[in-house]
């Protein structure tokens, strides 16, 4: 996978579950935090965005856990884009640091409403074209 983006994180003690994992719902916090700060990177702000009467949603959104991480570890959180139609496709894998292994593959469908309606995003289409990958 040619990602784009990657942000290094390490998990807090409160977001383990009673078996000492990560729990499933604390991983859609870490794909979201990456995406927000791809944004950033970029030069896009998730709240001038809204402020502008533009919201990128999350139409639908599919993980597959595949390694847990435990309180401590560092992990890394890798973004990939590609474009279907007017949606935004974010593949976004976390590997565990210390041996790369891989914790989950998610996919992320975004859409953009503009002042209360779906629609394309040509800031999107813009800034995210250079990192565009074909559909597989």
């Amino acid at each position: 996978m040619n990602y784009c983006f990657e942000l290094r994180m390490k998990v807090r003690d409160y977001e383990c579950d009673l078996q000492g994992i990560v729990n499933n719902a604390n991983y859609q916090h870490y794909i979201e935090h990456t995406r927000h700060e791809f944004l950033l990177s970029e030069g896009i702000s998730f709240a001038k965005l809204h402020e502008q009467g533009v919201d990128p949603v999350v139409a639908r959104l599919n993980m597959a856990f595949k390694t847990p991480l435990r309180s401590g570890d560092e992990f890394i959180c890798k973004l990939a884009v590609r474009k279907e139609g007017i949606k935004y496709v974010f593949i976004q894998d976390i590997f565990r640091a210390s041996d790369m292994k891989c914790a989950i593959k998610a996919t992320v469908d975004t859409v953009c409403v503009v002042n209360g309606r779906l629609s394309g995003s040509e800031l999107f289409d813009e800034v995210f074209a250079p990192y565009f990958v074909e559909n597989k």
